[in-house]
């Protein structure tokens, strides 16, 4: 009876030992496959790792898709060489945040070799670690080589020549790397405005194309005088040669197709629509863009793009001088006729940008999930294996958020 007794509390013992053992072994699986990139360890450099969901926002399931792109404009993961020939081209269009971003790349990069930036002087030496070549044409690097702001017809034209120059000998093995940043429309127009408004111009730009500069009665001026300083707003609408006008898509655009500034080459709503469809593919074939309105998913496409680290996460302005003024709903939709290729290319470039997020944070977690679990997972599919991979977590977004005036932050938060 009692050999009977003992080996029932055996068996009903191992059964418990056996039930504690499964749940604990599961959970860990469990844990670890769901949530790898839920712990965070510090960061010598000042800000969390790269899975740090409060560095970077988390996909969100209300952004619903608006274009179809195939995975080769979605991927964008380059083997930068900073030590061969390759050269990032900053194509800067005003009032976008540009001349922050532009601070970032010589400043904030995390670099064998950091760019040597002195006080009191507007350029910093961007050399290679292994020869004194430099790898970033900008503005702050190599400064306004090609002209006030160049646009993208200007860049492709003149970049390679002023290397060559500048470096003394001629290279037709550079890899040119051309990035921009794009801004809402409305945000973006009101900020030249104001900023034109307090005495600044872009006279000095060259506008070259097709090997000369535009005439004057193929870009007449918007006012008399050195500036247009304390212009109205309704002043600088009313003008039909304003630049500020769709000035996105006239920067990206190759303007070669359209005659340049000669608008009698096409006709107008022909023209319109061969530069709105160029910048989009410009834009679309570009190494990387970010939007002023997404500064922490800006700072992660290009890490990723690149493999290049920043040393401080990007702020995210709220308060703007583009945001201060107050606007009737007329006003608006006045800009936004003015602005129309604009607003069209920057609902294309933000549904493009938020895919590649969408798509990179979705590779990097399955990624790391079959890194953490290979023996369970062997052959899970991912996006790196499946070319026909589409990420379909999306993420949510305002209909238009507070922009950032950059002019006047610049470092000043670091």
């Amino acid at each position: 009876m009692n050999l009977l007794t003992g080996r029932n509390m055996v068996e009903r013992s191992s059964k418990f030992l056996f039930i504690v053992v499964g749940s604990v072994l599961f959970m860990l699986i469990l844990y670890q496959y769901v949530a790898p990139g839920m712990m965070n360890f510090g960061s010598p450099h000042g800000y969390m790792l790269e899975d740090d969901a409060d560095l970077f926002p988390t996909p969100d399931p209300h952004y619903v898709k608006k274009y179809y792109f195939p995975i080769r404009d979605l991927e964008r993961s380059l083997d930068f060489e900073i030590k061969g020939d390759d050269v990032i081209v900053f194509l800067h269009i005003q009032k976008t945040g540009g001349t922050t971003f532009g601070r970032h790349l010589v400043q904030n990069v995390r670099l064998e070799v950091p760019c040597d930036c002195r006080p009191g002087q507007k350029k910093c030496t961007c050399y290679r670690p292994n020869r004194k070549e430099t790898w970033l044409f900008s503005r702050f690097s190599t400064g306004w080589s090609c002209g006030l702001h160049a646009d993208w017809t200007e860049l492709t034209n003149c970049v390679p020549g002023v290397l060559n120059k500048k470096e003394s000998r001629m290279k037709n093995q550079r890899k040119f790397y051309y990035i921009t940043l794009l801004r809402d429309p409305v945000s973006r127009y009101l900020s030249e405005w104001r900023h034109v408004q307090r005495g600044a111009t872009w006279k000095t730009s060259l506008h070259m194309c097709d090997g000369r500069t535009p005439t004057p009665e193929e870009l007449p001026p918007c006012y008399e005088g050195t500036d247009w300083s304390g212009c109205t707003l309704q002043q600088f609408m009313d003008c039909p040669y304003n630049l500020a006008n769709n000035r996105q898509v006239r920067m990206l655009a190759d303007l070669s197709l359209v005659g340049c500034y000669n608008m009698s080459f096409i006709p107008e709503k022909k023209r319109a629509q061969v530069l709105l469809e160029s910048a989009k593919k410009n834009l679309r074939d570009m190494a990387f863009f970010g939007l002023t309105e997404y500064q922490r998913k800006t700072q992660y496409l290009f890490e990723r793009t690149f493999h290049l680290k920043f040393i401080r996460p990007f702020m995210q302005y709220n308060s703007t001088r583009a945001a201060g003024v107050d606007l009737d709903n007329d006003t608006v939709q006045r800009i936004e006729e003015l602005n129309d290729l604009d607003m069209q290319l920057y609902d294309y470039a933000r549904d493009l940008f938020q895919q590649r997020y969408m798509y990179k944070r979705q590779l990097e977690r399955r990624e790391q999930r079959l890194k953490n679990q290979p023996a369970l997972f062997p052959f899970r599919r991912t996006p790196s294996s499946d070319p026909n991979f589409r990420d379909d977590a999306p993420e949510s977004e305002a209909s238009r958020l507070p922009t950032e005036d950059y002019m006047n932050h610049i470092i000043n938060r670091w």
